[in-house]
């Protein structure tokens, strides 16, 4: 294996084992810290990050450049790392690993290619690196996929999508809006009926009738709030990507918008590492039924 020089932006909870799985694979993963949180900033320093001192810098060193971010910033990183390139004379292969439509990785694109480098489309599918039973799934499509090739380490399989910039975003949407937009309609229905006050009738069915539905709901609701405000512009996303298909975006501009109300709520500044594990479904419908009161 040659060792390379991956820029990985940012080291949230994908990006830090991502950047953390390269590294163990003997690769330099490096990445900015300007204005991230200090918990990013552990996260980097735990996973062996070769931090340095803004975005010019990334973008003069890597040979690779991985976005993963939340949905609604890819774009603003397109833009950032192409100006990044006309300051630097640096021209890194650039791809997009986020939770993005077939119009905006397009958009994307064209940034990227303006500024004279390299595109490569990508849908992450699964867990971070090593937090799953499976390796995550690193979906690429473009015209030239051979850069992609070194992210295929131990807890990484890369697949091909298709030739076309589009195609690994697309299956993306697809697999998140059925799975996320799962998790979306629990949560809408059980918000309902704690609504309507059917919250005790309506679990003692779904235990008698739709066991392991109830069992998630019970214990997978109330996680929901962490991830919402990231969660929230994917499902816009999946609604672009469906309408372009020529097939209703309802169901997930209905799943963006359950995710917003939870953000709106006080649970949205919880982490996923500090979810409170003792708070009852009950008691999480009834903070997200507050809140539609307001």
């Amino acid at each position: 294996m040659t060792r390379q020089i991956i820029a990985v932006i940012a080291p949230g909870d994908m990006g830090g084992a991502v950047g953390q799985a390269l590294i163990k694979a003997g690769h330099d993963v490096i990445t900015t810290l300007a204005g991230r949180s200090d918990e990013s900033r552990a996260r980097a320093d735990r996973a062996g990050f070769r931090a340095l001192a803004d975005l010019d810098a990334v973008v003069g060193e890597a040979e690779l450049v991985l976005s993963i971010l939340p949905p609604a910033k890819a774009v603003e990183l397109a833009g950032n790392v192409a100006a990044a390139c006309s300051r630097t004379g640096a021209r890194p292969v650039y791809m997009d690993c986020n939770a993005i439509s077939p119009a905006t990785t397009s958009a994307v694109g064209e940034i990227i290619t303006g500024a004279g480098a390299a595109y490569i489309d990508c849908g992450i599918i699964g867990w971070a690196p090593g937090k799953g039973p499976q390796p995550t799934r690193f979906y690429v499509s473009g015209p030239d996929l051979a850069p992609s090739d070194v992210l295929a380490v131990d807890g990484i399989m890369v697949k091909t999508a298709g030739v076309e910039i589009g195609q690994a975003s697309a299956l993306k949407m697809l697999y998140a809006g059925l799975n996320k937009g799962r998790f979306s309609l629990f949560a809408t229905m059980a918000t309902a009926a704690e609504a309507m006050g059917l919250l005790d009738a309506f679990g003692e069915e779904l235990a008698f009738s739709q066991k392991d539905t109830w069992t998630y709901m019970q214990s997978g609701i109330s996680r929901l709030p962490a991830d919402s405000e990231r969660w929230w512009p994917e499902m816009d996303e999946i609604a672009e990507t469906m309408e372009a298909a020529g097939v209703t975006g309802d169901f997930h501009r209905g799943a963006s918008w359950i995710l917003r109300l939870m953000a709106e709520t006080s649970l949205a500044a919880e982490t996923r590492e500090t979810i409170d594990p003792d708070r009852t479904l009950a008691e999480t419908l009834r903070i997200f039924t507050a809140q539609l009161k307001k």
